[in-house]
């Protein structure tokens, strides 16, 4: 059953990691996939190549979601591409961790912009088409960090707990509209990023969640398709943790 058939997504970014697999199985579910990214032209290329055999249109942006301008610029060239904005996946996302006595003003800065400041850019650039269209799914990707915090992440922490305020207001502006806003909490979901870290380390993270093993990018994929698809009509204003148990 293809849940998302017809409806066009925007994943921004989309072409690695957690991004790459909700293109991968947002595609698999029938919608059309505008997706941005930030430096490898090829390897983004190749993601819509790929998802493009699935029977979907699918198309890479070169696009920088902390930038204002560059986030209204990709909302116009999606909709005169595709035709429609049906479903907005802010995923774009840094981290520069660091204490609190050695985290520069630069470094805490740069996270809030690229983190926080994406999702008000490109939920404002989308707004317009899915005011229009009267229907539309936003979903914002938090962190569990920002729900309980984490020592050495306080920019990270304070730009994923400020996606959770900024998506239950939003929910209660355009609920309206029939346009929802969720977020999700991903827990230690293993990725290029995590691959960098000793298996000791790894395996400590594993041991710490109840259900023993780390998260892959398909597991917060599975939970965007429920929140971008008619499964989740009547939910909107939320924040679905998917960490394995981590927070229970």
């Amino acid at each position: 059953m293809k849940l998302l058939e017809g409806k066009t997504a925007i994943i921004t970014g989309g072409s690695r990691g957690i991004g790459k697999g909700i293109v991968e199985t947002f595609a698999k579910h029938g919608a059309n996939v505008a997706f941005t990214y930030s430096s490898s032209a090829e390897a983004a290329n190749a993601l819509a190549d790929k998802v493009s055999k699935m029977g979907v249109k699918a198309k890479a942006y070169k696009s920088d979601a902390a930038s204002y301008e560059e986030s209204q610029k990709l909302a116009e060239e999606v909709l005169k591409d595709f035709g429609s904005i049906d479903i907005l996946v802010n995923n774009a996302g840094i981290t520069k961790d660091n204490l609190l006595m050695r985290i520069s003003e630069e470094d805490f800065d740069k996270v809030i912009e690229v983190n926080l400041k994406s999702v008000f850019n490109m939920t404002k650039a989308v707004q317009r088409a899915m005011l229009k269209q009267r229907k539309g799914a936003i979903i914002n990707m938090s962190s569990i960090v920002g729900v309980k915090g984490n020592a050495g992440q306080t920019n990270y922490a304070a730009s994923k707990a400020g996606i959770i305020g900024f998506t239950k207001s939003v929910a209660l502006e355009l609920g309206s509209r029939d346009i929802r806003c969720n977020a999700i909490a991903p827990g230690f979901i293993e990725t290029e990023m995590t691959g960098k870290l000793d298996e000791a380390t790894v395996q400590s993270w594993r041991d710490a969640i109840p259900l023993k093993r780390g998260g892959s990018p398909e597991d917060i994929a599975n939970a965007c398709v429920f929140l971008a698809s008619d499964l989740s009509a009547y939910v909107t204003g939320q924040v679905l943790n998917v960490d394995g148990g981590m927070l229970t």
